[in-house]
């Protein structure tokens, strides 16, 4: 017998979480689909695994650079399986609030098992059948493993089984210089490993500011990373435990691999040509308002193949939702979306860098940067590398932000607020912010351009009579 429901979700991500409590709340009858795990790579084995990991390598390198504080530096090998084990009481924490039995008093139906499309209104999950009225693909992504010969044949870790680990490995080699592997290498650095960071490109995070990796290149070389720019991996081996690799000839041994060049949309057992959905190696084809080439079949998050984040997806999730329960629509595409790397210091963005509003706008693009040495708190907490970066046009229209910090990722999001509500560069000097903190940062930079403005040509010649007839 068929079930016939008002919403299908197949995906138990960050974009399914969200989608699903909405649309009960709504008033819709709900399946949701998941064939491995609740939480998805989010909580499994992405944010949530390596965030804490950062956190209990961040504590180890203030332990051994204590003296910063005044206080007598602590040099302690770390053994890593309690590490991990905290690790993983975290993610189970976390989990608990999102468990089958959890889903299921919120009135949704979760069905866990392998979905597949048998035409554009049903699907089997096992030898179940559910038929329903719309449906939203939420699939998720995994990770990309590159064509390096050799490397099918040699142990090599991702982001996926890397939280297996329960002793330090002595030497890590992590090929890719984005967010994860960024992360992980400098992790493990802090832990105690020796670690090669090898990236293809001229520079770190190329997605972000240019100032930004030439930053965290500089801080990663600090700590004793050996960083390799414009270093392509020619193959790969396996010599009983350890893993050999090239770089422009040289041979490189390692006892632990972590592959790290980005992720691939889950696309390909859903069956989604019996639904009629259009899709690529890409991602799923959507116009601006998540629906797919069905026009009842939606999709969001990362098997679009767009921004990879788990906020960007559950924030699509919501919207598609929004989309296929009530009149009308919203857009589900947007080019502001903000992200952090968190590395130590964080580095985090929202809108464009430097470099495309250059490429867009020419010479109609400004910028002021305000180094974070002139911030208070950061000097008071020692962690003053780093820089708030805004970018704008010659009538102040702000254009993006860049902020590298201990705290960016905190500290970027009143510029989000600011983006979406399209303040002029310039207006968060008149928003008192709360003092010593890392947005002070936010406001100074801001108060530089206003002062520049209004002290400036004709108009700061005025301010200045006038000031001087006040007195």
């Amino acid at each position: 017998m068929k079930n016939i429901y008002d919403l299908a979700i197949i995906g138990g991500g960050a974009a399914g979480l969200i989608a699903a409590p909405f649309a009960v709340q709504l008033g819709a009858r709900v399946a949701f689909i998941e064939n491995d795990r609740i939480g998805g790579d989010c909580t499994w084995t992405g944010c949530v695994p390596s965030k804490t990991l950062i956190k209990s390598a961040r504590v180890a390198y203030q332990m051994r650079t204590a003296s910063r504080f005044g206080l007598v530096p602590v040099d302690t090998a770390v053994n890593l399986k309690p590490v991990m084990e905290h690790v993983r009481s975290v993610i189970a924490e976390i989990y608990s609030h999102t468990t089958p039995e959890t889903l299921r008093n919120q009135g949704i139906d979760v069905f866990l098992g392998e979905p597949h499309f048998i035409d554009p209104h049903t699907i089997s999950i096992g030898d179940q059948m559910l038929s329903a009225n719309y449906v939203l693909i939420c699939t998720g992504a995994h990770p990309f493993i590159p064509p390096i010969t050799g490397l099918d044949m040699t142990h090599h870790l991702t982001y996926q089984n890397i939280w297996d680990l329960d002793v330090l490995p002595n030497h890590l080699v992590v090929i890719g210089g984005g967010p994860i592997g960024c992360e992980i290498a400098q992790s493990f650095r802090r832990l105690g490993s020796r670690v090669t960071l090898l990236e293809g490109g001229d520079r770190l995070l190329p997605h972000d500011d240019n100032d930004a990796s030439k930053t965290l290149a500089e801080v990663f070389r600090n700590e004793g990373i050996d960083l390799r720019l414009k270093s392509n991996v020619e193959r790969t081996w396996q010599i009983g435990g350890d893993v050999h690799l090239t770089v422009a000839g040289e041979e490189i041994v390692s006892d632990a691999l972590l592959v790290a060049v980005g992720r691939r949309p889950n696309i390909d057992d859903l069956d989604m040509k019996k639904a009629g959905v259009k899709y690529s190696k890409q991602g799923i084809q959507v116009d601006r308002n998540l629906r797919t080439s069905q026009p009842h079949i939606y999709a969001a998050g990362d098997c679009l193949g767009g921004f990879q984040f788990s906020h960007y997806a559950g924030w699509q999730g919501f919207i598609a939702i929004r989309n296929a329960l009530l009149p009308g629509s919203s857009r589900g595409i947007t080019d502001q979306v903000p992200w952090t790397t968190f590395t130590d210091p964080e580095v985090a963005h929202v809108g464009m860098t430097e470099g495309q509003a250059r490429q867009k706008l020419g010479d109609d693009v400004f910028t002021n940067i305000w180094p974070m040495k002139r911030v208070d708190r950061a000097l008071n907490e020692a962690e003053d590398t780093g820089f708030i970066k805004l970018i704008y046009r010659k009538d102040r229209k702000l254009l993006g932000v860049t902020i590298v910090a201990a705290e960016a990722g905190e500290m970027v999001n009143e510029w989000v607020v600011a983006m979406k509500h399209s303040f002029k560069v310039d207006e968060l000097a008149s928003v008192i912010h709360v003092y010593p903190t890392y947005s002070t940062a936010s406001m100074q930079a801001s108060a530089a351009i206003l002062v520049k403005r209004l002290l400036g040509g004709l108009s700061g010649e005025i301010v200045r009579r006038l000031a001087h007839v006040k007195r």
